[in-house]
Order: structure tokens, then sequence, then C-alpha cells
């Protein structure tokens, strides 16, 4: 086999291959093997009928185009391990010559990684917001700690805001009643805004057995969007009752045994947040100044996958799971189709270079990833999948998804040395250090800006 690769453009080649017709014979072989159990031909046993008599009743044509078929993967992929180049996604086929005991002769046009030259990164610098935590900040986490052991009470008066009540509810739209509007038994605490438009203003002041009716736009249901006409009555009405801020308080709601302790442990959760946030705004703002410095040709192919790829994961899996369609979304979201596609495109072209880049720098560090950093992954990985990590792990292995997680933990190592090389101060000037922060971390920034990169590239 004879074959040449010519570059067209920084992500695209094709490949001219050559081969003669005697490299073809297991192929041929197959052909009629195969052919051989497909048809049957009288005075003939099935699978024993000659070539010859094959070539006769059905073309030798028939037979050449099996048995090409069958060559055109072994030959492509030899011919791209000759030409030592990284293909991304499947090749455009075209066979350019075809004789019959001779020769076969094809090209091969495919998508390849751009070679990338890795900036200096060291003199990176970027601002984070600095950690603060303030006296409200922990008199909130409290509040709202508090709040969650609050009890109910009946009470016979007028209801008010933060009361629990207990209604019925019949919506009609041009005077019918839904199908789907009648609920009873619904509790509601006014001015937690979780029912309808209206409804807070309609039931305070009401007692037990009291009954209003306002308008309010359906968010859902059958007559999602229209106005209908809600008739609510109130059943019940309940007081919350917040416990006391004491050392009582802090032994019921902790292991803490004074209120003191319970807000400095409050305190010291809120830094460990803000911390946290702080070391992925970091990552982030690296990543973007790392990518700003890198010349990186995005293959077209590649990118119309990768836009593809992230509209269907939207559409079928995000919105689906929430029962929304993508113009129920951009109408939510306040952008029209236009805005939503340079978004999209801006989104892929960002992940794609993510990818490339640190992929380099991976080769580049020669940075590898152990078993148990695979594991801690996958353990992840499971978990916000609401999979247990033995579900998980079979499904990744019987998907042959397990290079994608190593590349996953990879990437995020590659971040990692790039953040460590990085000047990071906060908006108070101090220097932040970010070499101990976990690199598992920064493989979640890491694969939040690559997105569906890889599972594009893969097709």
């Amino acid at each position: 086999m004879k074959s040449a690769v010519e570059t067209l453009n920084p992500t695209r080649v094709r490949l001219t291959v050559e081969v003669p017709f005697e490299e073809l014979k297991d192929s041929l072989d197959a052909a009629y093997k195969k052919i051989n159990q497909q048809v049957t031909v009288k005075g003939f046993r099935k699978g024993k009928i000659p070539a010859r008599v094959i070539d006769q009743r059905f073309g030798r044509g028939a037979v050449l185009e099996e048995a090409v078929n069958d060559a055109l993967p072994k030959l492509y992929t030899e011919a791209v391990n000759e030409a030592d180049v990284n293909p991304l996604g499947q090749p455009e086929v075209d066979i350019t010559e075809l004789k019959d005991g001779e020769l076969l002769a094809f090209t091969a046009e495919v998508d390849i990684r751009p070679a990338i030259e890795i900036p200096d990164y060291s003199g990176i610098e970027v601002e984070v917001d600095a950690i603060e935590v303030t006296d409200e900040d922990v008199e909130k986490s409290v509040q709202q700690l508090r709040e969650r052991f609050a009890s109910t009470n009946p009470v016979e008066r007028p209801a008010a805001e933060g009361d629990v009540v207990t209604i019925d509810l019949e919506a009609k739209v041009d005077g019918e009643v839904l199908p789907d509007g009648v609920a009873s038994g619904v509790s509601y605490t006014i001015g937690s805004g979780e029912l309808l438009d209206g409804i807070d203003e309609a039931v305070t002041g009401l007692e037990a057995g009291g009954e209003a009716t306002f308008t309010s736009k359906l968010k859902g249901g059958s007559a999602e969007g229209k106005d209908a006409e809600v008739t609510v009555k109130v059943t019940a009405v309940a007081a919350r009752e917040l416990p006391e801020l004491d050392d009582e308080f802090a032994q019921m709601a902790s292991e803490f045994d004074t209120l003191d302790e319970l807000k400095a442990d409050s305190r010291k959760r809120l830094e460990n947040m803000k911390q946290f946030d702080q070391a992925t705004q970091a990552q982030e703002r690296v990543l973007e100044k790392f990518l700003e410095l890198a010349e990186i040709p995005v293959p077209e192919k590649l990118l119309e996958d990768e836009i593809n790829t992230r509209k269907h994961n939207l559409e079928h899996h995000q919105l689906g799971q929430m029962g929304l369609t993508l113009e129920k979304y951009l109408e939510f979201q306040g952008k029209t189709v236009e805005e939503f596609e340079a978004e999209t495109k801006e989104q892929a072209v960002k992940g794609i270079k993510t990818q490339f880049l640190l992929d380099e720098l991976v080769s580049k560090e020669k940075l590898n990833v152990d078993q148990e950093e695979l594991t801690e992954h996958l353990m992840r990985r499971a978990a916000s999948s609401g999979m247990s990590p033995d579900q998980f792990a079979q499904a990744v292995v019987q998907g042959g998804q397990v290079p994608m997680l190593v590349g996953e933990v990879a990437r995020g190592k590659a971040l990692a040395v790039v953040v460590e090389a990085a000047k990071v101060v906060d908006t108070n000037g101090n220097v932040v250090d970010l070499s101990d922060e976990d690199e598992e971390q920064a493989t979640e920034t890491a694969e939040a800006a690559a997105g569906d990169a890889e599972a594009a590239e893969d097709k």
C-alpha cells in the first residue's frame, strides 16, 4: 500500500491511498464467504457455492463492493498511522479508482487536531473576589437554620405574611373550570412566591373559611400562559413559630453546646464556601487568559458537531426533564434565537479550544492519571449522576468511556499546573495561594469549560 498526506488547512488533511489488488485477498475471501451465507443457488449447498458461480449469478461488482467496504476501515487506519496524524471524527472517503485484479485507489479527507504551541503562561495575572464573611452573613445563615426548625400552630385570626395557610384552588379560563385546575388541601406559606402571582394579596387577611378570587397568568398545565380566574378558599391558618436563638437551640440544631460555637462554625463554613468559589473563579479566569495567549484553529466540522451536541443535550435532556421546549426556555431567558445561536457557538469554540490546549499541555508535561485519581473522579461523577459508584463504573466500562474520564482528570491536572504558575490577587490586593487546592476542583472547572467537546470529537 502506498499513501500520501496533503495538508488542506491547519485542521484538515487529505490522504491519498493506492492498494495493489493482491492486498485485498483477505477481504475478497470474506466477501465471498458472506455472500455464500446470504444466498441460495439450486444444486449447491448453502455456503458451498463456488466463487465463479457467485460472479455469474450476482455479478463481480457486488463482490468487489463488499470487499472494498470490508477493507476500507483497515486501510484508512493504516494510512492514518503511516501519516502520523490525529484524526477527529469520521473521514469523507472517495474511491477514485477500482480496477479488478489491479488496483484500488481512494482519498480520505478528515479533520485533525491542529499543531498547538503552548504559550508561556508564567506571566498570567488575574484578580478574584476577596473572601469576606460579615456578621450579617453569619446571622442570615443561622436564621435559615432557625427557620428549618420552625413549628406551626393553628390560629384563629386573619392570615398574614409568613403564615402557613391550607387552601383549595379552582382555576377557570373563559368561564370553564380547567380539567387540571382544581386542587385541595394545598399548604402554602404566604410571601414565599411559590404558587401563582397574586395569591399572596388574595389570601392575606382571610380567616379559615374565607374565600377570594383573583386573576393570574398560569405558569403551567393545559392552559399555560393564559389568564385564569382563580378562586382560593382558606381552610386553615397556622402561624410559624421560630425557636429562640439561645444555647438550647444550638444544642437542638447542631452538635454544639452554645450559640457562639454554632455561629463560629457557621462563619467557618461560609469562609470555606467562599474559598471554594474563589478558587473556581481563579481557575476560570486563568483559563480565559491562557486561551487568549494561544493560537488555536478550530475544525469546522468538529465545531458543527459540537454545536449540534450542545443543542441536543439542552433540548432533549436538560429542558426535557423540566418539561420545557427550547422556545419557552428562550422566552424565560429573554433571548432571541439569534442570541442563543451566537452564545452556543461561542461556548462550543471555547470548549474545543480548552480541550485542545489542555490536552497539548498534558502531553508536553507528561501528566499521568493514576488509579486513585481516576477512582476519585469516578466517585464524584457517580454522585452527580445519581448512580451508585458500581453502577456508574459498569456503565462507563460498557460504554467505552474510560478514556474520556481519564482525559477529564488529565485536563484538570493540566489546568492546576497553569493556575499554580499564575499570580492571583484578590480585590484587596492580597496574593491568593492556590497551590494546595484540590486538583479535582480544577477538573470540574476544565470539564465545565470543555463541555461536550469530547463527545463531539468522538463522532
